[in-house]
């Protein structure tokens, strides 16, 4: 007999005033601008058809207010209670937090030794890029991808425990580097996935003992409204 299984859909939160300036937005708190607010609101209205059992967000201020305009567009506000969880914040770039990213980038390139940021893109993946920031934060506060990498993880077992075959959907907004990171996990032909777009939808499935990737980096909602 099949297991319950359980679904969990990924939304990455709205863009924030940090992400419309091009600033370092890890732990730092900014709201969702106008635009990003409507694209959250496109988002929720393009899950109205979907029943969730739990709502998980991390304990930044950007997450839970995605989630609220979510639950709220799609009929759930009232009856669902959030769940925050810290283990599911963005990585840390600690002093480097606010910095404009092409500044930030920069003094990474310029320490793993690369002439021009197109190439560090290229020849580097995220993890290579995660260690820099730490090497180059004369505070050592950013987190290193193990140290990132340790934290989603154990955020993704308690999750996983407690969902495991219940036959439940779950909606989990987070940030893109988090939910990028437990999808390559999760799903084993995801490699170097694009970089999640703001309010997109990914979807996974677990059954079976095995975990089915149903959508990723979804936008449809956005251009079904403006048709």
């Amino acid at each position: 007999m099949a297991e319950k299984g359980v679904t969990i859909y990924f939304v990455r939160h709205g863009e924030t005033y940090f992400n419309y300036y091009g600033r370092m937005q890890g732990w730092s708190n900014t709201p969702l601008t106008d635009h990003g607010k409507e694209d959250v609101r496109r988002c929720g209205r393009g899950l109205k058809d979907v029943t969730f059992d739990a709502v998980y967000t991390s304990d930044l201020s950007r997450t839970q207010e995605t989630a609220s305009i979510i639950l709220e567009e799609n009929g759930q506000v009232d009856k669902m209670d959030m769940v925050q969880m810290p283990e599911f914040r963005e990585v840390f770039f600690g002093s480097m937090e606010g910095m404009y990213g092409s500044d930030a980038y920069d003094k990474v390139r310029d320490y793993l030794g690369y002439d021009t940021s197109k190439e560090m893109f290229r020849k580097t993946d995220v993890p290579e890029r995660m260690n820099a920031f730490r090497a180059v934060d004369p505070e050592k506060h950013a987190e290193d991808f193990m140290m990132f990498w340790s934290r989603v993880e154990q955020g993704l077992i308690k999750l996983i425990d407690k969902h495991r075959d219940s036959g439940e959907t779950i909606l989990l907004v987070a940030h893109g580097g988090t939910i990028r990171y437990i999808l390559e996990n999760l799903i084993p032909d995801l490699t170097r996935p694009k970089s999640l777009l703001n309010a997109s939808v990914s979807v996974a499935r677990y059954e079976d003992g095995l975990y089915h990737l149903e959508k990723y980096n979804d936008v449809s909602h956005f251009r079904d409204e403006a048709e």
